[in-house]
């Protein structure tokens, strides 16, 4: 049989089905119009070693004991009745069909013995990215028993060095290096969501690749509730890359006719370095047909300037204050609903609290939507303290390691469900997982509780004018369950239908994913939300790491960036505006401080930077992301180039002292070799930012250099302050 051949400018796939099990012998590069003739170069051609199997080993799409590959299987399951472990535990999968265009192919195996079906779709978009999913049935006569079905990818052989992120809360998103060795170096993520630590992109290289240069292989898995990604270099010198759902035990038991769908693989390949990688993710993200077409707004949200204190006349100085700098979205965060002063109470209870607001919302969306602002609101819907009236009327809707099996008790539940606390609180006879930030899971598996949650964001935004949601997570999933079993895959599925659901009933309405800040930021969520928020830290500093990482996957119109306060909530640094404005700048930019104490020349400053976004927000958001390779440690290059490259905005941040005692010249990469740039020099203007007794001549009045000149040569750049940061213009004609 004809080999699969899958082909864009960028890139291509090529599957050998000649052993009749499919087999990807070739993700990278693109190889031409014609290939050769692969009955001596396919994977039948493949060596055989001494003290070995007496056939070469193939290294199936999903990958299997029974083809001979020793390394991590591609499925592990068993069959038997009620899925007796031990029983139908090794499938031996052949192709029994297959259809495929230049782009995309989809491919079936089958054990008949087993009774076992895999479908697998493959799809390589324009921009090099390549999708892929499998779907297995269990066509037999008893249960089977999934533990893990992954798709895996062959690196190249230049691929020597493993690139991945981790993290903690308001540090997420930070690089790790090690080189690839024999072994499976594996992240695994437990908490029920994606994770602060989470990889994001797990990526695999040339030795010492960069920004700009070398080969990179890389995965993303589009997925929000556990997870396991892997690289691992075999003995027989194949490196490969995967991607699972992490699925407790017994989690998935297919009954005869049932199926399980495996979340998205997402997979691009560069010769130009991890630039090269962000590119085929942008090209897929800004081609959806779902994608935020209308300029994104300057958000101000509320939380770190007045926390919980909700007073109607201090929010309308707030809304007045924001309208008057020209922000465009005003966002109340948590604090607004029934018996919330702190955290320790109220998660559940989605009515406005009538002691706070006892006219409701009302007058505060005036406020706001007569100032020209859309209004947003704060919500958490998969959450639930156990302070709550919610809770006290329905144990049973608290996820955890055992059912609850208690029945209300007291007197009888109001109409509304949770309209009062005038009951006594029913007795709580299963055990529950530890608190977290005092609260526990709302078991979005049980329909009764789905149903009430949707109910509640229905209402609210049926009744209000609200144009965004701001759609929090704030704790692990640890101990996850329903009826007895893990529930962390039935859980995601169940909470991305309330997106779906509520995203179809309001179609006009945005929602950014924030949980806890940025624990969960993947393609999964991002299908069904308009922005994620990177990190409850809005220091300047660590934004332009966490930030940066962020971006290698997802583009600036869709992370949130916003000015905080100048002394920082979380870290305590003191930075100036002009470092966090140039930081905010690259993403969806907004404000999180009481931008009422706000005055004087800083805020004449504040306002023209907020000018300043509007001007450059079609090019940020829409440009190509370019992120020099610097030999200075503590300099960073960044910016966007338009697409036609007449336009491009690069920062020069100064992330800590340098060892040499001034800057010197900076190569600018990215731009168009031939075209004769003017270069400006735009922000900010005042001396307390350069460290130098005069800064380079051609600051005060810009000057003009070609592409090719800035890229080999450079720029001689100001001195900068620790943690100071320049905004550079560059156009041509």
């Amino acid at each position: 049989m004809d080999p699969i051949y899958l082909r864009v400018d960028s890139a291509s796939v090529l599957i050998d089905v000649s052993s009749g099990e499919p087999s990807v012998l070739h993700w990278g590069a693109d190889l031409g119009a014609t290939l050769p003739d692969l009955s001596a170069l396919g994977s039948g051609g493949m060596p055989v070693p001494h003290s070995a199997l007496d056939t070469p080993v193939v290294l199936g799409l999903l990958p299997q004991a029974s083809s001979g590959w020793r390394g991590r299987p591609g499925l592990r399951g068993s069959a038997g009745t009620q899925g007796a472990a031990g029983t139908g535990f090794s499938a031996r999968l052949s192709l029994t069909g297959m259809r495929a265009t230049g782009t995309s192919a989809i491919l079936t195996q089958e054990d008949a013995e087993l009774g076992l079906t895999v479908v697998s779709e493959l799809n390589l978009h324009d921009g090099g990215l390549l999708e892929i999913r499998h779907t297995l049935t269990n066509d037999g006569t008893t249960d089977y028993a999934l533990e893990e079905l992954a798709a895996v990818l062959p690196i190249g052989p230049d691929g020597t060095e493993i690139l991945d992120l981790t993290g903690r809360w308001c540090r997420e998103r930070h690089p790790q290096r090690r080189p690839v060795q024999q072994g499976t170096w594996l992240r695994s993520g437990r908490h029920g969501r994606t994770g602060h630590d989470s990889a994001l992109l797990l990526a695999v290289g040339s030795a010492g690749f960069g920004n700009r240069q070398g080969k990179v292989w890389a995965a993303h898995f589009a997925w929000s509730g556990n997870h396991q990604a892997y690289v691992e270099g075999l003995a027989d010198g194949r490196t490969v890359i995967g991607a699972a759902e992490l699925l407790g035990s017994g989690e998935v038991l297919l009954t005869p006719g049932q199926s399980y769908a495996t979340p998205p693989l997402f997979a691009a390949y560069s010769d130009r370095g991890l630039d090269g990688i962000s590119e085929a993710f942008y090209a897929w993200f800004r081609a959806r047909g779902h994608h935020p077409s209308s300029p994104r707004p300057v958000v101000v949200n509320t939380w770190e300037a007045v926390y919980f204190n909700h007073d109607l006349d201090v929010l309308t100085e707030l809304a007045a204050s924001a309208a008057e700098l020209g922000a465009e979205r005003f966002v109340l965060d948590d604090g607004w609903f029934r018996h919330r002063r702190d955290d320790h109470a109220g998660l559940g209870d989605w009515y406005v609290d009538a002691d706070i607001w006892p006219d409701g919302l009302g007058p505060l969306i005036e406020a706001v939507t007569s100032r020209g602002m859309e209004f947003g609101l704060w919500v958490e819907p998969e959450m639930i303290n156990s302070d709550s009236d919610t809770a006290r009327a329905h144990p049973d809707w608290i996820a955890g390691p055992a059912a609850a099996r208690a029945e209300p008790a007291g007197q009888a539940e109001p109409a509304d469900g949770v309209e009062t606390a005038a009951w006594s609180r029913p007795e709580q006879t299963h055990r529950l997982p530890l608190e977290w930030r005092h609260q526990q899971v709302l078991d979005l598996v049980n329909p009764e509780a789905w149903q009430y949650i949707y109910d509640r964001m229905d209402a609210l935004l049926t009744a209000h004018p609200i144009a965004y949601l701001k759609w929090d997570q704030n704790r692990d999933l640890l101990e996850m369950g329903h009826a007895d079993r893990p529930s962390v895959h039935e859980q995601t599925l169940a909470a991305y239908r309330l997106f779906d659901a509520l995203r179809a009933a309001h179609p006009t309405v945005e929602i950014e994913s924030c949980s806890s800040g940025g624990a969960r930021v993947d393609l999964g969520i991002l299908e069904r939300t308009d922005r994620i928020w990177a990190s409850d830290c809005n220091d300047a500093l660590e934004r332009q790491t966490i930030q940066r990482w962020t971006g290698i996957v997802v583009p600036p119109e869709l992370v949130g960036s916003h000015i905080g306060p100048t002394t920082s909530h979380t870290t305590a640094r003191t930075h100036e505006l002009s470092f966090r404005a140039i930081t905010a700048l690259f993403g969806h930019f907004g404000l999180e401080w009481d931008i009422r104490t706000v005055a004087g020349a800083e805020r004449d400053e504040l306002r023209g930077f907020i000018a300043l976004y509007k001007r450059f927000r079609p090019l940020i958001h829409g440009g190509r992301m370019v992120r020099a390779d610097l030999p200075d440690p503590s300099l960073l290059l960044h910016g966007v180039v338009a697409g036609d490259a007449t336009e491009a905005l690069f920062a020069l941040v100064a992330v800590s002292t340098s060892y040499a005692e001034q800057t010197g010249r900076v190569c600018v990469p990215g731009l168009a070799a031939e075209r004769n740039y003017r270069v400006d020099l735009i922000y900010p203007m005042r001396g307390g930012t350069f460290t130098q007794a005069a800064p380079p001549a051609w600051v005060a009045d810009g000057v003009r250099a070609s592409g090719q000149f800035l890229a080999e040569v450079g720029l001689p750049m100001p001195i900068l302050n620790p943690e100071h940061a320049i905004l550079l213009h560059f156009s041509a004609p």
